[in-house]
Parts: C-alpha cells; structure tokens; sequence
C-alpha cells in the first residue's frame, strides 16, 4: 500500500509533513507531548486527552501491539496520534492487534514519519498550540486558516463530552464502604483500584447535585480525572462546595479527587487554576511528599493547574511538583478532604503512589466511627 502523505499545521504557521495511518481523514485539537516510552493504548483511551492530538516522544511506537485488557475507558479519545515511526509488527503475548488497527477501528487519525523532536521542542518553548492534520488540503495557509477556527482550551467544558450518561454500580463482595465516583471522565484503572481498597463503587454522572449524591448514603465521594478548563465546569464545583457544607454541618464525608477532581475540589474551596504552557503529560514525574520528604514518580496528564498562592487558609499543599514547583496535591486543614494532581492509579506509569487509595479509605474508616 502507498504511502498516503498528510500534512500537520500549527497555529503559529509551523508545518510538519509527514504519512497518515489508522484512519484517513482530517484530525484538530490542542497538540501535546507525552514522555512514556510505553502504554501508549492507555494514553489513547483515557478521557483526560479528549480534544488534544498527541505526541509521543519516545521514537518508536507499536511494536507491543493492541490487547483486550488495557483500555482506560470505552473508546479512544485522543483526536490524533503523533509518532516518529509506526511500528506495523508486533509481538506480545496478549496483543489481538495492531496500533493501525485500533486506530482505524476507532476513526482517529495518526501521523508518521515527522520529526518528533523538533515539535516537542517548539511545543516546549511556545506552549501547547492547536493544530490540523489533512490528507487532502496540504496547503499551508489554507490549513491556518482551518487551525484557527478550532475552539482553544481554555473555556471549553469537555466533561459533558466524556462523562457516563448513566449512572451504574461495581457490585464488590464483601465490601466494607459504599464510594459515589463521580464520572468527569473516569479510567478503569481507578475504578478496579478503589474496588481492590475495599469498596463498592456508584459511578455517577458528572451532572450529578450534591443532593443525588448524598441520597446513595456514602461511605464516600471519589472526584475523577478529565478534560478541559476547570473553572467552567461550575455545576460540578457548585455539588462539591455543597459537599463541604455537608461535611462541616452534618456528618464527616471523606472526598477524594484526582487530576481535574484536584482541580476542581481546589476550586470549591475558593482556590485559582491557570493553564500551564505545555502541560504534564508522561509517567515520569518526580512529586515531592510534603510531609513525608519522599520523591514519588508519578504518572501525569493535565493542561491546567492550582494557583499555589491562590490556596485559602484553611487548605494546605501535600506535593510538590519538582520540575517546576507546582501544586500537586491539597489537603483541607479541618475536613477529610484530599487531592492529587497527578494519577496515583498510574496506567500506564509507576505505582509510588497508590497508598492513597488507602489513605481514602482510612478516612472513610475513621468517619464511621
């Protein structure tokens, strides 16, 4: 089969030229970096990359494959997939397919042949910029003229895009605690990890009011990750500042949030975010312990982040990014509410951190009694 050649245009006028596979069309979104050297299947299924095109920097990419077990959520998300080379073998033991297959199966556009490098390196140092991918227009400014018309990042509520639009329940024998999950993009990584802790678990509806949570009687109240900006998302920050107000005035409800469910419970207890230039994406970022001193690596996935000198008194900053000093994880100074930026559920990346799944449920222990 020949070569079907496809042209990348960044709103800044750069163009990369390069080859089309999985699905041949046309492909837009914000473009991002991810630093894994694998795992590239849970990149593409998880919720969080919803409207951005992805880049992988490492050089080759495939050449595990596809399998059954190692989808983040129901489909892929990632608008495109960057690469410097497809690897069209593969080989692995649980592999049913190939990386081309998937992402024809899906209808998402991939890009080969490029040089990774120097787009990672403009990325670096102009910010993550929207682009356009195009297999039949590969004229520079009529290609500008279409990345520009693509609706930027920041503004765009994408929750409503990713989120479940039923409620269902994860029955778990045994269980000690009922956890209300609310879905602003969920990966299944999260979901079998609270399920390991202990818990039975309601994924509910990002829409969901504080008073349909409350009505289930948790145990306990999970805050996923997501896409988009968080400060637009006020129907969820609205049900969490009721959550709180629950927390202070009736009975102790343990909060647990990750990535977006970070940013937003930072929000609902007064705190700023603000778009960061190019965004954490990779499963090799050092986080700081704040009480303990300990360096976890952690696995990361976010555009935006909290205002360090926005948090309120009443709220303190547990991690520390060590790349560049970012907030990366919060804890309410009188309530039993937490939350990391990062994903301590990992998928792909490292587990240093999933002792916090335990840490959520020894809040939920100490609520009971």
């Amino acid at each position: 089969m020949q070569p079907i050649p496809a042209t990348l245009v960044l709103e800044n006028g750069s163009v990369y030229r390069g080859t089309a596979f999985g699905h041949i069309g046309d492909a837009y979104g914000e473009v991002v970096f991810n630093t894994s050297h694998t795992g590239y299947q849970e990149i593409l299924t998880d919720p969080s990359y919803s409207g951005q095109m992805v880049v992988m920097t490492y050089p080759l990419i495939g050449n595990y494959g596809i399998n059954d077990s190692d989808n983040e959520s129901r489909k892929v998300w990632a608008s495109a997939f960057i690469v410097s080379e497809l690897s069209n073998v593969y080989s692995n033991y649980e592999a049913t397919s190939g990386l081309d297959s998937m992402l024809k199966t899906a209808g998402v556009m991939g890009l080969e042949g490029i040089d990774t490098r120097k787009l990672v390196r403009e990325i670096r140092q102009q910010g993550a910029m929207r682009g356009y991918i195009s297999v039949s227009e590969p004229d520079r400014d009529k290609l500008l003229e279409k990345v520009l018309e693509t609706p930027e990042m920041t503004g765009q509520d994408l929750v409503k895009t990713v989120t479940t639009s039923e409620n269902y329940y994860l029955d778990k024998p045994d269980a000690l605690f009922h956890v209300a999950a609310l879905d602003y993009g969920i990966k299944t990584n999260i979901l079998r990890l609270l399920q390991n802790a202990g818990c039975r678990v309601t994924v509910m509806k990002a829409g969901s009011t504080a008073e349909e949570i409350l009505q289930l009687n948790p145990d306990g109240v999970f805050l996923s990750n997501g896409p988009g900006d968080p400060s637009v998302v006020n129907y969820a920050i609205d049900a969490i500042r009721q959550l709180a107000d629950y927390n202070r005035t009736t009975r102790p409800l343990p909060i647990f949030g990750i990535c977006l469910g970070h940013q937003l419970l930072s929000l609902a207890f007064g705190a700023e975010t603000f778009k960061l230039k190019f965004g954490h994406h990779g499963s090799n970022h050092p986080v700081k312990n704040m009480s303990s001193g300990r360096i976890e690596i952690t696995s990361q996935n976010h555009g935006f982040a909290v205002k360090i000198d926005s948090l309120p008194d009443n709220v303190e900053m547990t991690h520390l990014n060590l790349y560049d000093n970012t907030v990366e994880g919060i804890r309410h100074r009188e309530l039993p509410c937490f939350s990391v930026q990062y994903h301590p559920e990992a998928a792909p990346g490292p587990h240093d951190s999933h002792y916090l799944f335990d840490q959520f449920v020894t809040l939920m222990e100490q609520a009971k009694n």
